[in-house]
C-alpha cells in the first residue's frame, strides 16, 4: 500500500498562482512549511487505493503541533473503552457516555465533577470528544489524556506505526516534566452507581525522537514575563508529523483500506460520534453550546475557509479535520469530502510565521501569512480535484 510520494505536483500548483504562493514558496524554511496531499481512489471492484503527493515534507523536522494530538487522544480514549469491558464482562456497562469523575493525587491536578456544557450536567468520555472536534477544548483533550494515560499513549502511537509522534503533556496548563508523568484517578459511574474504577498513573518513560530544528527564534518571554535572548527550545515537547497525522486520518475514515489487525479498535457508534463532530459546525451544536461570535461556523476548517468569519460555506463540502495552533504554527490535518461532485481527498499541512522571531509574545502573524497560505491551498487542490474529476468521468 506504501508508495513514492511525488514531490513535484504541489509546487507546480503553488507556482500557477504566484499571487497567492510566492512569499512561502520565495521562503519555503522560512514559513517551515510541509504539505501532504493524498488521492482517494477506486478500481473496478471499489478496492480503496491512496496515491501521494508532497511539498518540503520532512518528518524528522521539527513544529510544534499544538492541537493536532487531541485527535490521537479522542480514538484512543474510545478505544480504552471497548478494551476495558472486552476484559472485563463485569465493567459491560461502561460506555464512553457513562458518568466520569476525575479526582487529584498530585501537585497540579485538578478534579472534575461536573459539565455545565453537556444536556446531563456530567462529564463523559463522548462530551469531551465532542468539545475537542467542534472547538479543540484543552480541558477536554487534558481530561483524555489523564483517562488514556501517558505510556499507553505513546504504545498506540506505536502500535500504529506513527513513529515519528509522541504525546508527553495536558496542553495550556504549562504541564512539563514530572507533572506530566503522573495522571489523575478516575472513576465512572452508571446513574450514581461505580463501574470502573481506575488508580492514578505514573509514566517513568522518556520518549526521545531524532528531531532536527527543535531550537527556533532569537528570544522568548519566560513564565515571569521576562524577554530572554535566547533561543526559545521545544526539545521535550510534543510531536506529531505531518505524515503521522494523516496515516492516522486515513485509517480513522477508512479502515476498510487496512488489514483488520491494524485497523483502531472502535464501534460503528465510535466511528460515527468522530464523523458527526469532526465534519459538525460549532454554530450547529446545542450541547455542547457555543457563541457565534466566538465561534463562528468555519472557526476550525483552516483549510479552505482560513480564519474568516464571513466566509460563504461551500454547501457540497464536508470537511473533516483537526488544526492546531501555537507558537505561530497554524497546522490542519483534513479530510475532503465533496458527494456532488465525487471529489475526496486527504490534505494535511503546516505553515509557521513569527517575523521578530520571539516566542511567547502572541505576536504571530497569522492573519496576513498562516491563514492566508491555509485558505489558498485548500481551495488549490480542491480545484486541481474537481478537475481531475472531470477529467475521469
Amino acid at each position: 500500500m506504501a508508495q513514492k510520494t511525488d514531490t513535484l505536483l504541489i509546487e507546480q500548483l503553488m507556482r500557477q498562482h504566484p499571487d497567492l504562493f510566492n512569499g512561502v514558496l520565495n521562503h519555503p524554511q522560512k514559513n517551515q512549511v510541509q504539505v501532504l496531499y493524498t488521492q482517494v481512489n477506486r478500481n473496478t471492484k471499489k478496492q480503496i487505493s491512496f496515491k501521494s503527493f508532497s511539498y518540503n515534507l520532512d518528518n524528522h523536522r521539527y513544529f510544534y503541533p499544538a492541537s493536532t494530538v487531541k485527535l490521537a487522544a479522542v480514538i484512543f480514549a474510545l478505544e480504552k473503552i471497548n478494551e476495558i469491558g472486552a476484559n472485563d464482562l463485569k465493567v459491560k456497562k461502561l460506555t464512553a457516555a457513562s458518568t466520569m469523575i476525575t479526582d487529584s493525587a498530585y501537585a497540579k491536578q485538578t478534579k472534575v465533577t461536573t459539565d455545565t456544557s453537556a444536556r446531563n450536567g456530567l462529564p463523559s468520555i463522548a462530551h469531551y470528544v465532542k468539545k475537542i472536534l467542534l472547538t479543540s477544548d484543552n480541558d477536554a483533550f487534558n481530561r483524555l489524556f489523564e483517562f488514556i494515560g501517558r505510556a499507553e499513549i505513546n504504545q498506540k502511537l506505536k502500535k500504529y506505526g506513527l513513529n515519528d509522534s509522541r504525546i508527553l503533556n495536558r496542553l495550556a496548563i504549562g504541564d512539563a516534566g514530572e507533572t506530566s508523568k503522573h495522571t489523575n484517578p478516575i472513576r465512572f459511574y452508571d446513574g450514581s452507581k461505580l463501574v470502573y474504577s481506575q488508580p492514578a498513573q505514573y509514566d517513568p518513560k522518556e520518549y526521545p525522537l531524532v528531531l532536527t530544528n527543535t531550537v527556533m527564534g532569537v528570544g522568548y518571554i519566560d513564565s515571569a514575563e521576562k524577554l530572554v535572548n535566547k533561543p526559545f527550545s521545544l526539545i521535550n515537547k510534543n510531536a506529531f508529523s505531518i505524515s503521522d497525522q494523516q496515516s492516522l486520518m486515513k485509517r480513522l475514515i477508512y479502515p476498510q483500506a487496512f488489514p483488520e489487525n491494524e485497523r483502531f479498535n472502535l464501534t460503528p457508534e465510535d466511528y460515527q460520534l468522530i464523523y458527526t463532530y469532526m465534519s459538525k459546525l460549532p454554530t450547529d451544536s446545542d450541547y455542547p453550546a457555543y457563541n457565534p461570535k466566538e465561534f463562528w461556523p468555519t472557526y476550525a476548517k483552516m483549510l479552505y475557509y482560513g480564519r474568516e468569519k464571513d466566509a460563504t460555506i461551500n454547501p457540497n463540502l464536508k470537511i473533516y479535520n483537526k488544526y492546531g495552533d501555537s507558537y505561530g504554527f497554524i497546522i490542519d490535518n483534513a479530510y475532503f469530502k465533496d458527494s456532488k461532485n465525487k471529489v475526496e481527498f486527504f490534505l494535511t499541512a503546516v505553515v509557521q510565521s513569527n517575523e521578530d522571531g520571539i516566542y511567547n509574545d502572541n505576536k504571530y502573524d497569522y492573519d496576513q501569512v498562516c491563514f492566508p497560505f491555509m485558505k489558498n491551498i485548500g481551495r488549490v487542490i480542491f480545484d486541481y480535484e474537481l478537475q481531475r474529476k472531470a477529467k475521469k468521468k
